[in-house]
């Protein structure tokens, strides 16, 4: 990170409750939970963005003194790091704040069933870097004012379902050869995409995308990634133009938390078996649900109803937090 160890307390936070008292710096992330023996049953991972990858050491290792934890274990050098915990320390989203002023995620998890038999994703803004619904719109010439309503509703303002039927009305006679165009000049995949899928499926893990957004879009996005399967709501189309109506029913917030326990029944693994992933407001019922749920660069109020949370990472995140290093990924 380029902040040398005596100056970790330099941040306001750390100022006015650490340094104005002149507590040391092992006392940064003290915590008044008393950790039993060495017995492993969590495990704190650290870990920034892989675009500008400065994880800096001695902040690891502060931390993991300070909350007693175990040796640390670098899973890619200036990336990710972790280290085992006897328990979840009380000031965990003090020392998270802080953190994240640095431009470091952190992340607590149980050591125990940490690496996961299934991906559960949601498609815009998390396996891709933008909201289909958003770049159709530019093409139909009311991009603005569809932008605000998806904004609006992945933060959980409006109704799902009505928010969509509204903003896929204003596509009424839009060409469908337009998604075609939409897909090869404006739909990026996220980076870590395909390391994550890849790496989980290479160790037998299944794959399911699963969007508020269209099939044209999830059917061209998992072939490219490699998911197992896609679900999302259905444009309709007649005489080549879009009708501005979807099929029913609208595959909204409940209808991934229902693809969550059809799918893993159908596998026959546990809900605790997966780690599911996205952004938005109708995400929040399958990241709740997982065994592990994991807010991408949420909008903040679904961010805060998550224990994971990641801002500077990629989906290359998810490996490192199941426990995986650089060296584990697939491609």
């Amino acid at each position: 990170m380029g902040v040398p160890l005596i100056d970790l307390g330099g941040t306001a936070l750390w100022r006015k409750r650490v340094f104005d008292a002149r507590t040391p710096l092992d006392r940064l992330f003290a915590t008044s939970l008393t950790l039993i023996g060495n017995l492993s049953m969590y495990t704190a991972i650290l870990l920034t963005s892989p675009e500008n990858p400065a994880l800096d050491p001695a902040l690891v290792e502060s931390l993991r003194n300070a909350w007693g934890g175990g040796d640390a274990v670098w899973l890619n050098p200036d990336e990710a790091a972790e280290f085992s915990l006897s328990t979840v320390p009380d000031n965990r989203w003090e020392v998270w704040e802080s953190c994240r002023s640095m431009g470091v995620d952190l992340v607590v998890v149980p050591t125990v069933g940490r690496r996961k038999k299934m991906l559960l994703a949601d498609m815009d803004s998390t396996m891709i870097q933008q909201e289909c619904i958003d770049e159709l719109a530019d093409e139909a010439g009311v991009g603005a004012h569809v932008k605000d309503i998806t904004a609006r509703a992945m933060n959980g303002e409006l109704d799902f379902d009505g928010a969509l039927r509204e903003r896929v009305a204003l596509l009424k006679g839009l060409p469908e050869s337009v998604i075609a165009k939409v897909l090869a000049e404006r739909i990026t995949l996220m980076p870590g995409g395909r390391q994550l899928v890849a790496t989980m499926k290479a160790r037998g893990g299944y794959a399911a995308l699963v969007s508020g957004g269209f099939t044209a879009f999830t059917a061209r996005v998992a072939a490219q990634l490699g998911f197992d399967e896609n679900r999302a709501n259905t444009l309709l189309v007649e005489a080549g133009v879009l009708t501005g109506e979807v099929s029913m029913p609208i595959l909204g917030k409940q209808a991934k938390v229902d693809a969550l326990s059809q799918i893993t029944a159908q596998l026959g693994i546990a809900e605790a078996d997966v780690i599911a992933v996205g952004d938005g407001a109708n995400d929040l019922g399958m990241l709740k649900r997982a065994g592990l749920g994991v807010a991408l660069h949420a909008k903040p109020s679904v961010a805060a109803e998550c224990d994971v949370r990641i801002n500077f990472g990629d989906l290359t995140a998810l490996l490192y937090i199941q426990g995986y290093s650089k060296a584990d990924f697939a491609v």
